[in-house]
């Protein structure tokens, strides 16, 4: 057995609550964003989980909800890596927009398209597969060392920069990857074995 990897979604954002694109975009967390990160960091103490190191994005929804769990866990002064490779996919030209707008601008099928398929960008933006091909490296050279070491490390980022981690430790394809939901401040736990594959894996859910 190795180290163990802790994925987290950061909490509900502004803008997730208003339906918009946000993508690079930089609101911050909502009353309940604020609650649903601390409470992640409160699943966490109470299984006894200790980070040795986290990693977050550049937006600040992120690094809030990396905040809010360090402090549940009494470790405010962990060190913590911030790097734009594991920022949100880049919505492009859709960032910013309400769905329903941009639906009705591009047509429903269209931006169904944009949003769940794998390999198709909006104009000026990423697909889920994009995003992977900055992700993917990021966490191959800085992220999994940790693990490998027996470190715990904690993840703090974005839905589909972390559905990008998710895709590569399941094994998925790319049609599997863009029907899964993460949740926000749903703290994934993976155990991997020394050779990186996923000894086991637990989704702390209420």
């Amino acid at each position: 057995m190795s180290g163990t990897l802790i994925l987290v979604r950061h909490g509900q954002s502004e803008w997730n609550l208003k339906n918009l694109f946000t993508g690079w975009r930089d609101p911050g967390l909502t009353e309940k964003g604020h609650e649903e990160a601390k409470e992640a960091g409160r699943k966490l103490k109470a299984r006894g989980f200790r980070p040795d190191i986290a990693f977050t994005s550049v937006l600040s929804r992120a690094q809030v909800t990396n905040d809010h769990i360090l402090r549940e866990l009494g470790q405010e002064d962990l060190e913590t890596i911030r790097d734009q490779a594991l920022n949100e996919r880049d919505y492009g030209d859709l960032s910013g927009l309400n769905k329903d707008d941009a639906r009705q601008k591009w047509g429903e099928e269209q931006v169904h398209i944009w949003r769940r398929s794998y390999d198709v960008p909006p104009p000026g933006g990423e697909s889920l597969k994009d995003t992977g091909a900055r992700v993917w490296p990021y966490f191959l050279h800085d992220v999994l060392p940790h693990v490998l070491r027996g470190e715990t490390v904690l993840v703090a980022a974005h839905g589909n920069s972390l559905r990008a981690l998710v895709m590569a430790l399941d094994g998925m394809s790319g049609e599997e990857i863009v029907k899964t939901e993460i949740g926000t401040g749903v703290p994934i736990v993976y155990r991997l074995n020394a050779d990186s594959t996923v000894a086991s894996k637990e989704i702390l859910e209420d």
